[in-house]
């Protein structure tokens, strides 16, 4: 396990953020090709240009892309290869998405959108929701708790049949494991510390079956208070009684890696042991942050000023992450709090990264709140919804950069 220390990291950002600066590489292709160019702008129905559009995580499976909409307490539909809104997926009854409930976003849902299958599950409060894309309906919800806080991200084991999903407001957080075939709750990993203390939440987890273990990012420790990357081996959670529940520091094989000042939201697995790392920090006036690091040890391989993001995703096709950087400022430094505000304005961007390189290519504006991506190889296609340019407050660019209105947009990823 490495340490990293802060004055390590900004260093090394501070180099890379004079490097970047020179070549001129924050907003322009120096490659001559197409990536990051906006090729559609879709609406969403019952969004207006005034409306706080509150959204969650993209995912694309076949000729669809899915993500999750609170507004319309709905799994949203595009084709695309028309480029076209499709429908939003409701439930009713048990079945229905918690909308925007009461408030804030820990009480609302959807949440995070996974493919299994031809089956899209879905984070809500309380529970997973299965959404079957073919009947454009949702067809099963699996409780995993009572205490009216949403399931966030999940992410799955294909081989196994074994889906993850984060529970990151829980006291402790945890995670709930469900078997795929059976479509019931098979075990649950709780988060507390060595020191014993809860941790400070969940983010995005991922599973690499190339070495079968599950990644996932864990909001801060005693050890690591702005955030440690966990390794679960996947043995060792198959290993769990069915319906019992274990903590994930007394896994067999579990290794915590610490990310420095990171507080980690976006996960992704790139090629051979690299696996990227979106921070948000929230220390006023630090470096934002995408982190590289060898999945097999933790040791840091790349430290870029290109996070402020929420999802991340690699595709393979391109060789290229896309993040997207919703709390990016005009600076590269974290605004008050690590949050956007009229005082402290916030200025979103898509990010796209070369894997192979371990360096940033461009950045490209986005909308406001523009924090989930999707990105489908087949068609060069990168799907990224925002809100309008006035709710919510602090995005100071979206007017002048045309993102008046909350929609989709469709960007070439190559």
């Amino acid at each position: 396990m490495q340490n990293i220390s802060h004055s390590r990291v900004a260093s090394v950002v501070a180099s890379l953020a004079l490097a970047n600066a020179l070549a001129g590489c924050g907003g322009h292709d120096n490659n001559g090709d197409a990536t990051g160019q906006v090729v559609s702008e879709l609406t969403v129905p019952n969004i207006a240009p005034t409306t706080n559009f509150s959204f969650d995580i993209g995912v694309v499976s076949g000729s669809r892309y899915y993500f999750t909409d609170r507004n319309n307490a709905a799994l949203d539909q595009v084709d695309i290869p028309t480029k076209s809104f499709v429908t939003s997926i409701r439930g009713t009854g048990e079945l229905a998405f918690a909308g925007l409930g009461p408030g804030p976003n820990s009480k609302a849902g959807p949440d995070g959108a996974t493919a299994v299958g031809n089956l899209i599950y879905v984070g809500d409060v309380n529970s997973v929701k299965i959404v079957d894309p073919a009947s454009s309906s949702v067809i099963k919800s699996i409780p995993v708790s009572t205490t009216g806080v949403r399931a966030d991200e999940g992410c799955l084991d294909a081989n196994n049949g074994l889906y993850m999903i984060s529970s990151p407001e829980e006291s402790p957080p945890f995670a709930t494991f469900i078997n795929t075939t059976t479509q019931a709750v098979v075990a649950k990993v709780t988060f507390t510390d060595a020191a014993g203390q809860p941790s400070a939440g969940l983010e995005a987890c991922r599973y690499d079956p190339a070495t079968d273990n599950f990644y996932v990012n864990n909001d801060g420790t005693t050890a690591n208070p702005h955030g440690e990357l966990v390794k679960l081996p996947g043995a060792s959670i198959r290993a769990i009684a069915t319906g019992a529940t274990q903590n994930y520091t007394t896994l067999a094989g579990a290794a915590m890696y610490p990310e420095g000042n990171c507080d980690p939201t976006g996960l992704a697995i790139g090629p051979g042991a690299d696996i990227a790392v979106g921070c948000r920090e929230a220390t006023t006036g630090s470096p934002l942050l995408l982190q590289i690091f060898d999945r097999t040890n933790g040791n840091l391989l790349a430290s870029i000023n290109a996070g402020g993001g929420d999802q991340l995703e690699y595709d393979p096709s391109s060789n290229r992450y896309f993040n997207a950087g919703s709390r990016w400022t005009a600076t590269g430094l974290a605004s008050s709090g690590g949050a956007c505000s009229a005082a402290s304005p916030c200025t979103p961007v898509l990010q796209i990264i070369d894997a192979a390189k371990r360096s940033l290519i461009k950045t490209v504006p986005s909308g406001n709140n523009a924090h989930s991506v999707a990105v489908d190889g087949a068609s060069g296609q990168v799907f990224v919804p925002h809100s309008g340019a006035t709710a919510p407050v602090g995005c100071s660019t979206c007017t002048t950069n045309g993102f008046t209105n909350g929609g989709i947009t469709i960007y070439s990823s190559k």
